[in-house]
């Protein structure tokens, strides 16, 4: 059989001679020069990424905002404005996202919905947040601001929220280009001075400062499994231009801003509209970016949180409610504990009612329901389990409950 020569052999899918290629790799039938299989790597590689990304946004139940409410509502008592608030930007945030001519062909180019929660401790925040990326079953992820450090500082970088991301993903960048971050105690990197630093502000305005690229929307290097990036280091790019950031902190202290903007701005301490007077008790639900500035959160911060939304405080029917009515509610869980030991569970109502009380009392929020029933069910739940014969049913009266709260570290809070 005769051999073919470099002029006779030619590439089967552009007909290039060998000679004017760098490269011809030989096939059974046939021949493909260098360009033809540079050129078809690029096609494989963008309909491979067309799939990813189709597959994820696939993957996301996006709902519609009312739809989203009634979902949170079954897990978060009250705080309906929040709740409006957060199902709009969220329903907004992946429309933007499964729009396929997002910065390319459309005229129209939408905003991320960033959003600011300003809220007392233990009054849902970050239970908003976590239900929120359940019902839309997309990565989601919590980071504690107080750990960022700037760049060269012991602690963490701002990078490291993202790594919490790509680990929610099982390191799926698509998935987590489109995940959630919750970045909790955001307060606590306030500027600690209404005047820019000319020094180091290295857990404050320096961090805010660092947070501006990931907020914004940037291709952004980061170390796959968290801490300090090094040079030798190998990083992983994640795209943030399609990742929601959710904030929240307390703002201790900001109702004395708010009270002072509301006085100058309405003599007799009434509202612009003059239809009533202030709620002296409620001044979050006042809150205003410029507010947030005058607190230490620098204006480049501000201005890529366009979304700030209240969280009212926790007032005693609500923490009545959070205790029985939503799915995962607190009497639910301890029920559920002792019928996997074979035990019927019941709680008196007056029980129900004086823990409340205990919670207001000691101004502890939803956390401290937890703390409360804990300290009342501990003894229970350590002697019940070893007990023999164990018994069918176990009730907790007002009189046991109070026995064992005053034997507690709680009497301790009462003294103080």
């Amino acid at each position: 059989m005769a051999t073919a020569t470099e002029d006779q052999i030619k590439c089967s899918f552009c007909g290039r001679d060998k000679r004017e290629t760098a490269v011809m790799i030989a096939g059974i039938t046939g021949h493909v020069c260098d360009r033809c299989i540079q050129q078809a790597s690029r096609i494989v590689d963008e309909e491979m990424s067309t799939r990813l990304r189709e597959s994820v946004l696939g993957s996301v139940n996006l709902l519609k905002p009312t739809d989203i409410k009634s979902h949170l509502d079954e897990f978060v008592i009250g705080q309906d404005e929040a709740k409006r608030s957060l199902a709009v930007a969220v329903y907004n945030h992946y429309k933007r996202v499964s729009q396929k001519s997002v910065g390319e062909d459309d005229d129209v180019l939408i905003e991320k919905s960033n959003m600011i929660f300003v809220g007392q401790t233990g009054t849902g925040k970050t239970l908003l947040a976590r239900t929120i990326a359940k019902v839309l079953n997309v990565p989601f992820c919590i980071a504690d601001a107080t750990v960022l450090t700037e760049a060269g500082y012991v602690g963490e970088d701002v990078e490291s929220i993202l790594s919490r991301l790509l680990q929610a993903a099982e390191y799926n960048v698509e998935a987590a280009e489109r995940g959630i971050v919750f970045i909790d105690e955001v307060d606590k990197i306030s500027r600690k001075s209404d005047n820019p630093s000319i020094t180091r502000d290295v857990s404050g305005e320096g961090v805010q400062q660092g947070l501006l690229k990931l907020l914004e929307g940037s291709t952004v290097g980061v170390p796959p499994q968290g801490g300090r990036k090094h040079p030798e280091q190998k990083l992983v790019q994640v795209d943030t231009k399609n990742i929601l950031f959710i904030c929240g902190g307390a703002f201790d202290g900001i109702d004395r801003i708010i009270s002072r903007r509301l006085n100058t701005s309405a003599i007799g301490y009434r509202n612009n509209k003059g239809d009533g007077e202030v709620e002296k008790e409620n001044l979050l639900q006042y809150v205003s970016p410029s507010d947030l500035r005058e607190y230490g959160l620098i204006p480049e911060l501000i201005g890529r949180l366009p979304l700030v939304s209240f969280l009212n405080p926790l007032d005693q029917s609500a923490l009545r409610r959070i205790l029985t009515e939503p799915k995962n509610a607190l009497i639910k869980q301890y029920v559920r504990l002792f019928e996997m030991e074979d035990i019927k569970l019941s709680f008196d109502k007056q029980v129900l009612d004086y823990i409340v009380e205990k919670a207001m009392e000691y101004k502890l929020g939803a956390r401290g329901l937890r703390s409360i029933c804990e300290a009342i069910m501990r003894d229970a739940m350590y002697e019940l389990p070893s007990q023999e014969p164990k018994p069918e049913t176990f009730k907790v009266s007002i009189d046991y409950a109070k026995k064992k709260l005053d034997q507690s570290s709680f009497r301790k809070l009462r003294a103080a």
